[in-house]
């Protein structure tokens, strides 16, 4: 994403529009050139790139969009490494060790660069070179770092991905959002939950799978001490909601006046047809290699019972669960599965605390003789759902002799 200060945003009355390029020629040429000044880099200097740069930026209007653009391409494609014999604080304190024994001049610098570079050659049996220990001194520095990796993007994904950081950079200072994620796929739902619990963020969820959900998530400025890492967890969720169909959402947003130095209130809105591409993976088929093998053993079972992975979801007050897998008879039967394998005690207790408010007798929980219900504080007398025991590999004819 991008920092404050390269981000671009107008106002209409409350409204906030943030800029957008056009994916035209005019753009496609500019984000062609800056790609080709990083191929053109790697093996040199991150000082000699940004030297570079600053030429190409030039005094022209468009400034911060290159310099926008080339931030992307530095943070997101771009590996900086180290390259030295030896850390360079170790090396740091021999040479300086060695070059205060005698009185500076430069044939007594170049004579204490070749005696490091001989002892370093014994001790890590490859040969060292006194310009190797040279460029080395200061190579922790951010300008004499190399580019040793370049993930060469077209120039279309690269304006796309500047386009969302704009988006993305909206959300910094929201006070609240209200998502509305309309009637989707339940595996989308499942991977839009699970990015709000990865990136930790306070919602509070009402719906259920048939009508949609709303999700309001408090934003950093509602906090008692606004706090921009928080921000930037509501703003990394986007990429994630770019994988759901339909949904809309609004946010209030708190930005300072750069004029006035007051505070004002702002609106901003999206949708899905909002044009935005995410660059987060749509997700994995499985969430673990127990699913995977679950699924695998059941479809060699040739059972009449289908399994349908992901499709049901539970609407718990302030919450949602969505079971892992369902699984559905010709004659109509069908039953829940959620498979609880090797968790912390905090999501034993979620889920488990998940299972009693959902109050379903037609949920079968498998789960693993290696976690400590105990040492959790889970107690299973009051669980209505079946249960299951399992060791290393949960087998398919044990979930068959439960529905049957």
């Amino acid at each position: 994403m991008l920092p404050t200060d390269l981000l671009m945003h107008r106002h209409n009355g409350e409204e906030i529009i943030p800029k957008r390029l056009k994916i035209d020629d005019k753009h496609l040429n500019l984000a062609n050139e800056l790609i080709t000044y990083f191929q053109a880099a790697v093996g040199k200097t991150q000082g000699m790139l940004e030297r570079q740069l600053t030429d190409f930026e030039g005094d022209n209007t468009d400034y911060r969009v290159k310099r926008g653009l080339a931030y992307i391409l530095k943070s997101s494609f771009c590996t900086f490494e180290v390259v030295s014999p030896l850390e360079p604080p170790m090396l740091r304190e021999r040479v300086f060790a060695l070059s205060a024994k005698s009185v500076p001049s430069r044939e007594a610098t170049q004579l204490t660069l070749s005696k490091i570079a001989d002892e370093l050659t014994h001790e890590l049996e490859r040969e060292v070179l006194p310009q190797q220990v040279h460029d080395g001194l200061y190579a922790d520095l951010n300008e004499n770092k190399i580019l040793t990796v370049f993930d060469t993007p077209t120039a279309q994904d690269l304006l796309h991905r500047y386009n969302l950081s704009q988006v993305q950079g909206v959300f910094y200072k929201a006070s609240q959002l209200v998502l509305n994620a309309h009637r989707n796929v339940p595996g989308e739902y499942k991977l839009l939950f699970r990015y709000l619990k990865l990136f930790q963020l306070m919602a509070y969820i009402e719906g259920d799978a048939d009508h949609g959900f709303t999700i309001t998530i408090d934003g950093p400025t509602s906090l008692f001490n606004p706090s921009t890492r928080y921000g930037l967890a509501i703003a990394k969720l986007i990429p994630a909601l770019l994988h759901v169909t339909r949904w809309s959402l609004a946010s209030t947003l708190q930005t300072r006046d750069a004029y006035t130095n007051t505070w004002r209130t702002g609106r901003f809105t999206l949708n899905s047809e909002c044009g935005l591409v995410s660059h987060y993976s749509p997700g994995k088929p499985y969430d673990s290699m127990l699913e995977a093998s679950f699924a695998d053993k059941w479809d060699a079972l040739k059972s009449e019972w289908a399994l349908e992975r992901e499709v049901d979801l539970i609407p718990i007050p302030g919450s949602v669960m969505i079971p892992d897998f369902r699984l559905v008879h010709p004659d109509g039967r069908t039953f829940l599965l959620e498979i609880v394998g090797y968790w912390r005690p905090e999501y034993l207790q979620k889920k488990f605390s998940q299972v009693r408010r959902a109050g379903r007798d037609d949920l079968i929980l498998a789960i693993s003789e290696r976690l400590n219900l105990e040492k959790a504080g889970v107690k299973l007398n009051d669980v209505p759902a079946k249960i299951i025991w399992f060791k290393d590999k949960l087998l398919p004819k044990s979930v068959l002799a439960v529905m049957e």
